[in-house]
């Protein structure tokens, strides 16, 4: 007896109900990691129920998920968050491609383009498994592609809650002519994109092929300036950012470019401990010059205004992670673009012969209209250890120039956020015309003989005060202590030796007064006695301290 199609279909999943797929999926493309992660842990559940049969299209899309929150977390490195989404998008196109393949092995490009996947994703595999791994922007670029391609092809077409083994070979009959038209013209576009930027990377290989080869200690003066033949590969770098500067800046800020690596720096023979000076973080002066001859090729106001741009915000990635020698560089090139720019002072008296050293190591030689706002911006928004120094730059340089005040505030509170030493707050113009007033100024404000040293004067004032504190306390209970006493040990209203008993403070002799001999100010400023005030007058009966008085305080006393 034949079953029907129903019980055909029918086979348990891993998951509870509709409701919590439905759950697991608006969480796994969400922009919330919270979110992100609990999905991911009932992923991981599932697994455990399925064992080996789980969905080839829900691992996929568990494992990159788990790189973007990872990426996002801010944990890992630029290296580390490579070798992970590679591992990801190389198990992905093998996963999905694999139940295509027969008994003959076919190309995966023409596997993947059966299944609508763009060919530069099988491009980025490649690139993977076989030659130099991609830049991060590529992988984060494909892992996004490849999410919403699985969400179109898999998870949209999952109708009842259970998986459908068959859902790639159904995805090429159930699109629209639209939907085809747009899918081709996203992965042209696409493909345009990836070629540029192979093509981008080729030439400034080259470049740097042509730079090292001609690297002589013995010449460098001819070293410095670019051969007759590299004229044509100049040429065509300066073509190709006609069409693509923004790619060509981004190919150029990559590592192993304008950020060198620790063996780019030993082969030309920079010193990295000279590279940061009191300055400033500054190029160093060889690797400045083995790439000034493209920077002066490309050299115009709308490449340097890209440039600018772009490494500020490559500055603002940089410095949220743990790649300070990346943050440096990029810091270091700022600061040379806008030097380039400054019209200092200190330039002005300065030979031919220097002005010509000096120029020789410019990017660009003519002054430009900078965007200052635009720039401060991006310099505020990218706080680092080198940021206060840039700021500086454009604070010197800015035009129209903020207020003297407002530039101190914002260099005070950049240096604040982070800590980093900071420039020390100049006085005002009313404080440098005050006079500076010292211990010296005290001691001199006294007439003295001219024959009187000044240390012995000092001596004597302090004996002639001493000497007329003492004849003013003669015959009084206190008396001047000139030993040197810790006062700071002692609480105050308490002398040294005094007792805890409150007794020790009455006096032997002492005199009284009644209330109608003490003198009261009157609104006039007069003092006359309270005798002349208008109320009755108090006699002198219990307002005197007697013995019983402090026996009753003496009693009642509590000492902490």
């Amino acid at each position: 007896m034949k079953r029907s199609s129903s019980e055909k279909r029918r086979h348990v999943v891993a998951w509870l109900n509709k409701a919590e797929w439905d759950q697991v999926l608006d969480h796994l493309y969400s922009q919330d990691a919270a979110l992100q992660r609990f999905a991911l842990q009932r992923v991981s559940a599932w697994r455990g129920r399925y064992a080996h049969s789980t969905p080839v299209a829900v691992d996929c899309t568990a494992e990159l998920v788990r790189c973007q929150v990872l990426d996002r977390s801010g944990q890992l490195s630029g290296d580390d968050l490579v070798l992970l989404y590679g591992a990801a998008l190389v198990r992905f196109v093998n996963l999905i491609t694999e139940k295509q393949q027969g008994r003959r092995a076919r190309p995966l490009r023409r596997l993947a383009g059966k299944l609508n996947i763009p060919e530069w994703v099988v491009d980025l595999r490649h690139d993977f498994t076989h030659r130099k791994l991609p830049t991060l922007m590529w992988c984060r670029k494909g892992c996004k592609v490849v999410l919403e391609w699985l969400q179109q092809e898999y998870w949209s077409r999952q109708l009842g809650g259970g998986p459908d083994e068959d859902w790639e070979s159904q995805s090429d009959g159930e699109d629209d002519d639209a939907d085809v038209k747009q899918q081709e013209g996203e992965l042209m576009e696409r493909q345009r994109e990836m070629e540029a930027y192979k093509a981008a990377r080729d030439f400034l290989v080259s470049y740097e092929k042509e730079r090292y080869q001609s690297l002589d200690g013995s010449q460098e003066d001819k070293w410095l300036s670019p051969f007759a033949d590299m004229s044509w590969l100049l040429g065509d770098i300066k073509q190709f950012s006609l069409d693509s500067a923004e790619l060509l800046v981004d190919v150029l800020l990559e590592d192993g470019f304008l950020v060198p690596t620790a063996e780019q720096l030993q082969t030309l023979g920079c010193d990295p401990s000279e590279d940061c000076g009191p300055s400033g973080p500054r190029v160093p002066p060889v690797f400045l010059r083995f790439w000034l001859p493209l920077l002066k090729a490309l050299n115009s106001p709308s490449f340097i205004h890209l440039f600018l741009g772009k490494l500020l915000a490559e500055l603002k990635l940089a410095a949220g992670g743990q790649r300070e020698r990346r943050a440096f560089y990029i810091s270091a090139w700022a600061s040379e673009a806008v030097l380039c720019n400054s019209n200092r002072h200190e330039f002005r008296f300065e030979s031919k012969t220097q002005r010509k050293a000096r120029v020789r190591e410019r990017i660009f030689l003519n002054r430009i209209q900078l965007r200052w706002r635009q720039l401060l911006t991006a310099c505020l928004d990218a706080p680092c250890v080198y940021t206060p120094h840039l700021l500086r730059l454009i604070l010197e340089d800015m035009e129209p120039p903020l207020p003297q005040e407002t530039q101190q505030k914002l260099l005070r509170l950049c240096c604040i956020y982070t800590q980093s030493p900071g420039p020390q707050p100049g006085p005002s113009e009313e404080q440098k015309h005050q006079p500076v007033y010292t211990v010296e100024s005290l001691q001199r404000s006294r007439p003295r003989r001219s024959s009187e040293r000044p240390e012995a004067s000092a001596d004597l004032r302090g004996a002639d005060v001493l000497a007329q504190k003492a004849t003013a306390l003669r015959g009084s209970p206190w008396q001047v202590c000139p030993d040197k006493v810790p006062w700071e040990d002692y609480p105050l209203g308490k002398v040294p030796g005094q007792s805890d008993d409150p007794s020790c403070l009455m006096a032997e002799t002492y005199s009284t007064m009644t209330v109608s001999e003490e003198p009261v100010e009157l609104e006039g400023g007069r003092r006359q006695s309270a005798a002349g005030v208008s109320g009755p007058a108090r006699t002198a009966e219990g307002l005197l301290w007697g013995q019983s008085d402090f026996t009753r305080l003496k009693s009642g006393l509590k000492l902490f």
